[in-house]
């Protein structure tokens, strides 16, 4: 007889795995994805904390059913991540983390450490302590205005300031057409990492009341030095389709510099700047889903 399942904590789990072109099923027990030459490939799914499932990939129910027996998060989503489009756990399955990041943005002495933080990660300068949150949105609008005008000096085009219309895409120029995809790209990376990290993208530091309101704080972080640059780039080249042309761009930058590896870190850092301890779980709250009858003392299941 084979022994009970034991979830395995996520940070000691394999963080992220990207599958594409097969179908994702359970066979004689095991989580594997078929090609379409019937090719079995295993995948460890227990000891993985996310799988990526990018366009070509179908899931079986079982599939499904085992992935959330060992606290594998599914996310669909885009090549390489570049867009975001639906979450197996989007958040809910740890509550401390989600009562941690809820009180940390709640409280105006915590939620302005946070974002102290970030701007110190941003611009490498430690602001300070008085500095009010929209003090710090002020001295952010007129550093990124300025970078994007550096930005565009460096690759010989014009910049007339970030302008676009969601309602009409085609009247923006090329330059914020391309900058639109590349960030939208990064958004989608940032959102699969906040919710394999188990927060919610909805509860924001610096921009707030928006579904994705910390993805856009996350994602701020790392795009001045990701997809921004490239949009500028492909923006000064000639391209038949450009946001094309970006979004594969992006899809091959992720993939070389591991951003998504980088980016979990990152949130456990900015969050710790708060100073608080994540809160122990309520006794009614639901048991986990593969029980530990002797705990192994971490906190990193998402079971």
């Amino acid at each position: 007889m084979l022994p009970k399942l034991k979830p395995i904590a996520i940070k000691e789990r394999f963080s992220l795995l990207f599958l594409e072109k097969g179908e994702l099923d359970v066979v004689d027990g095991a989580f594997v994805i078929i090609d379409k030459t019937g090719v079995r490939s295993h995948i460890p799914v227990g000891g993985i904390a996310c799988l990526m499932l990018e366009p070509g990939t179908r899931v079986s129910h079982a599939a499904v059913v085992l992935a959330s027996r060992v606290g594998c998060l599914l996310i669909w989503v885009g090549e390489a991540g570049v867009r975001l489009y639906s979450a197996g756990q989007p958040g809910g399955a740890r509550a401390d983390r989600l009562l941690y990041q809820a009180k940390l943005a709640l409280d105006d002495d915590l939620r302005r450490r946070v974002v102290r933080k970030m701007y110190e990660m941003r611009f490498n300068e430690l602001l300070p302590d008085h500095y009010s949150v929209e003090q710090m949105r002020g001295m952010e609008a007129v550093r990124v205005k300025k970078m994007y005008q550096l930005f565009a000096q460096q690759y010989g085009i014009e910049w007339k300031g970030r302008s676009y219309d969601p309602e009409d895409w085609d009247s923006a120029d090329v330059q914020n057409k391309c900058l639109s995809s590349a960030t939208s790209c990064i958004y989608g990376v940032a959102e699969a990492a906040i919710l394999a990290a188990g927060y919610s993208p909805a509860v924001g530091f610096i921009h707030t009341g928006k579904p994705r309101s910390f993805v856009y704080d996350i994602a701020d972080l790392f795009k001045f030095e990701t997809v921004v640059p490239l949009a500028f780039r492909i923006a000064s080249e000639k391209h038949n389709n450009y946001e094309r042309a970006v979004r594969l761009a992006c899809r091959d930058a992720f993939r070389e510099t591991r951003l998504l590896k980088k980016i979990i870190p990152t949130i456990e850092e900015v969050l710790s700047a708060g100073g608080i301890e994540i809160p122990d779980a309520p006794e009614e709250s639901v048991p986990p889903a593969i029980p530990n009858e002797r705990s192994i003392g971490d906190v990193g299941h998402r079971t």
